[in-house]
């Protein structure tokens, strides 16, 4: 699921990938949210509030809006910086090795973040997660050829839009209409679908055990990429 790359991933890796960090970022969204009223990944929202809450004069916000999407840029710049890294080195646990720097970051996250009182808790809570799911989404669209992402779903929801189109305009017998693709369906319906339930969870998690949600995280996260460590270690050994 974390190591061939591009082309060379079969729909089911595809599919297994996105279901999974889906779950795991829209829990990490919700549960930001509820925490402090922002969205840690939704950036097309943030870039919207940087503009209304500079327009409405309310400048605090604007400014915690922008630093959000910085955030979020840095640690997908982060992530990339990794993968080249490994990549260069001949390392095929490149991607794994960027989900394990996930989990280590989310597990400092709840470390830090268990002492402080709301709402510095929460404030501290949504900034690291931007940056965090920035990562992961660099992980996800380099890994999949873009073909998936998993912290937000605008695009998702619109290429859905569009197999339906296609399903529903299936037998015009025009050869130059692109034909409908039910894997691709599946992937983004499935994607959208972990999206909504792990946000579920995280805001039910986050009312109940508050930062350990981020330690919950963290080990899903760890289990997700230990095969492709694994399977790194048994080539090595050979």
């Amino acid at each position: 699921m974390l190591v061939h790359e591009g082309e060379t991933r079969s729909f089911e890796a595809d599919l297994n990938l996105s279901w999974s960090l889906a779950a795991v970022a829209g829990a990490l969204n919700t549960a930001g949210f509820y925490a402090v009223g922002f969205y840690a990944s939704n950036m097309t929202g943030n870039v919207s509030a940087i503009s209304d809450r500079a327009g409405t004069g309310d400048l605090i916000l604007a400014v915690k809006a922008l630093l959000l999407v910085v955030l979020f840029v840095l640690g997908a710049a982060t992530s990339t910086l990794l993968i080249r890294r490994r990549r260069r080195q001949a390392r095929h646990d490149a991607y794994a090795y960027s989900i394990c720097a996930e989990a280590c970051l989310l597990a400092a996250i709840g470390l830090v973040a268990l002492p402080l009182a709301e709402p510095a808790r929460g404030e501290a809570l949504v900034f690291a997660l931007s940056f965090v799911l920035g990562l992961q989404n660099a992980v996800v669209t380099k890994i999949t050829d873009a073909r998936v992402r998993t912290t937000h779903v605008t695009g998702m929801v619109t290429d859905i839009g569009i197999e339906l189109a296609r399903w529903l305009d299936r037998k015009t017998g025009d050869p130059l209409a692109k034909r409908h693709d039910p894997d691709k369906l599946r992937l983004h319906l499935m994607t959208v679908g972990a999206f909504l339930g792990g946000g579920l969870v995280g805001v039910l998690a986050y009312r109940t055990v508050g930062v350990g949600l981020l330690f919950a995280t963290a080990a899903i996260l760890m289990l997700l990429a230990a095969p492709a460590l694994g399977a790194r270690r048994s080539a090595a050994a050979e």
